[in-house]
């Protein structure tokens, strides 16, 4: 049996039509090399997507693959249940340091659905806890995406990925992105707990990037209305947008924060919902009260993530990542130039190292966003479609020659797809 076959016969892969996938041949990658991805064949490939959005300072970076050495050496894992450990507490210490003021506590879960699913559900009992039981509803954006666990997808709003389970959920308010007057609508009523954001860009979306001051009003908001604030910085976290965090550029400071994906540089999973003391407090008491957060994870805290998200943190401040990043940026803005006058696409969305490039509506059965994954990756660049949105993310560690070529190949892309879709109906 080939690797192939075993794929066809024993996976099942997420997000994926497996009646397509058995019809293509696998892209099987074997090791990895800076921000390459090489198959068993030994070709490489552009990682142009950050091996969804996570990878940070390229792969096999030798500070985090040391840190996890050395951590193998001493514990792979230890709960946290009733126990703590080094990396955990470290990790949570520099979190804090880092994060918008006023964010001083760390609760560890694995990814970023979970870290979402916690931040719900600390705002729910704490109102609960606090004298305000009537605040048992959220808001969320039109097109919000928040992981794919109930909690958070009942504050999703891709039909695509959610209407399905509509029957499971609870009810949330949606309100558009950028309507200000409709979010003070919702939480005029007294009964929100907490309005839910993913700061600057809703990704999972299309890269649909928020009008300039709309983070800040929506924290405004929630202020005057006494409403709790979680940022979604899952994906939009450790300088996809060009700063640390996404909320810093409005100068904005959640209640709850969610991070996951590039917490670890890539690496592992690991996710972490910060707070502030004020919702930490609204838990605190005698036993017999049952104010505990009675939640956690098996793998909360896992001292190899921690030991790599702590040496990535390290590469941020000894590399200066964050500014080493700006002239990329600044690149890339210039570079979509070649796609934005291509005549398939409709609209090009960027910020920072986030980019949507959303095609012109085709057929259905064409698939183009994933005509151009293909067209693309036999050119040496891996991208991924959200629909026909083809999404740019490469890692902040991209060379600016590594960078130019990625955004030529998408571009080459584009076109090849469209003239191969375009093949049938000639013939």
């Amino acid at each position: 049996m080939t690797l192939t076959s075993d794929d066809r016969t024993h996976l099942w892969h997420p997000f994926t039509q497996q009646q397509g996938w058995a019809k293509e041949e696998p892209l099987v990658i074997e090791r990895a090399d800076g921000t390459d991805l090489i198959g068993t064949d030994g070709r490489r490939y552009i990682d142009g997507v950050s091996s969804l959005w996570c990878n940070v300072h390229g792969h096999r970076h030798p500070r985090i693959d040391a840190a996890v050495r050395d951590q193998l050496d001493r514990v792979a894992h230890s709960t946290m249940l009733g126990l703590t450990h080094e990396p955990g507490v470290e990790l949570a210490r520099r979190l804090t340091e880092i994060a918008p003021e006023g964010l001083t506590r760390v609760f560890y879960s694995d990814s970023g659905s979970t870290a979402t699913e916690i931040a719900l559900k600390m705002a729910f009992q704490y109102h609960q806890q606090t004298g305000s039981p009537e605040r048992t509803r959220f808001v969320c954006l039109d097109n919000a995406y928040h992981g794919d666990t109930v909690g958070s997808v009942s504050v999703g709003g891709i039909d695509l990925f959610h209407s399905m389970y509509r029957p499971l959920l609870f009810d949330a308010a949606r309100v558009a992105p950028g309507d200000l007057a409709a979010m003070e609508r919702e939480l005029v009523r007294g009964d929100i707990a907490a309005v839910i954001v993913e700061p600057l860009v809703q990704g999972a979306a299309g890269i649909l990037v928020q009008p300039e001051g709309y983070l800040r009003g929506v924290r405004e908001l929630c202020d005057r209305y006494r409403t709790l604030l979680i940022c979604d910085e899952v994906a939009t976290g450790f300088g996809r947008t060009g700063t640390m965090f996404a909320c810093e550029q409005e100068g904005v400071a959640p209640d709850l924060m969610c991070l996951a994906k590039g917490i670890t540089g890539g690496y592992m999973p690991l996710g972490a919902t910060l707070a502030t003391e004020r919702i930490y407090e609204g838990f605190l008491g005698r036993f017999e009260e049952f104010r505990t957060f009675f939640h956690g994870h098996t793998y909360t805290g896992n001292p190899l993530a921690c030991a790599a998200a702590i040496a990535s943190l390290d590469v941020f401040r000894d590399e200066h990542v964050i500014d080493a990043v700006q002239p990329k940026i600044s690149l890339l803005e210039e570079l979509l130039g070649l796609v934005e006058c291509l005549a398939p696409v409709r609209e090009v969305r960027r910020r920072g190292l986030m980019v949507g490039i959303e095609l012109h509506e085709q057929p259905l059965h064409l698939r183009m966003g994933h005509r151009v994954t293909l067209e693309a990756r036999s050119r040496g660049a891996i991208v991924r479609p959200l629909g026909d949105v083809v999404v740019l993310m490469p890692p902040l560690a991209i060379s600016e020659d590594d960078l130019t070529r990625l955004v030529q190949v998408t571009a080459e892309a584009i076109e090849a797809a469209v003239v191969a879709a375009a093949l049938p109906a000639a013939a």
